[in-house]
């Protein structure tokens, strides 16, 4: 099983960063054996990995897109995958309550779904793509000014910064 860098983002990011670049081999999470069942588990799903993997990979594509190039078919493909799932409010003794009622197999991606919808509701310009142009991966800015550039610094700040010294004193001498 490979470590994937950059895990604990809200769901719909941490399971975009599933596909990363490493080294300039691309690498998924999803394609390991085991993979889906693993992030089902990490996230507290119980849905066999069987059920949940064509619909994560579905909105995890459809996640992209939105991200990439939104509007039209992207934000389409992402109100099909909304449709597969619904909450119902309730009120029992008092406390307030919901009832997630989802497809089979669809409530993890519903739920990605969902996730990306509240961040995107929140703070859109928050959601970004690592600063570094090698790097694939996704995070929601939660730093007090709002002007995170990297995934993580020790991932690709430190990298890029590095990279871009080198260049400067290379071309010096």
């Amino acid at each position: 099983m490979v470590t994937r860098p950059l895990t604990g983002e809200p769901l719909a990011l941490d399971l975009l960063n599933t596909r990363w670049v490493d080294r300039g081999r691309r690498l998924d999470a999803l394609d390991e054996p085991g993979g889906v069942g693993a992030w089902l588990a990490e996230h507290g799903f119980t849905t066999p990995a069987a059920e949940a993997e064509e619909p994560l990979r579905r909105v995890r594509d459809a996640l992209l897109a939105v991200l990439q190039t939104p509007g039209g078919e992207s934000e389409r493909a992402l109100n099909d995958i909304l449709s597969r799932g619904s909450v119902r409010y309730t009120l029992q003794d008092a406390t307030p309550g919901e009832e997630v009622q989802a497809a089979p197999g669809w409530l993890p991606a519903w739920r990605a779904a969902v996730s990306y919808l509240k961040l995107a509701g929140d703070h859109p310009e928050r959601i970004r793509r690592c600063g570094n142009p090698d790097c694939t991966l996704y995070f929601y800015d939660t730093s007090r000014n709002g002007a995170r550039r990297w995934c993580a610094m020790n991932l690709c700040g430190n990298r890029l910064k590095a990279s871009r010294h080198y260049e400067r004193a290379r071309t010096r001498s």
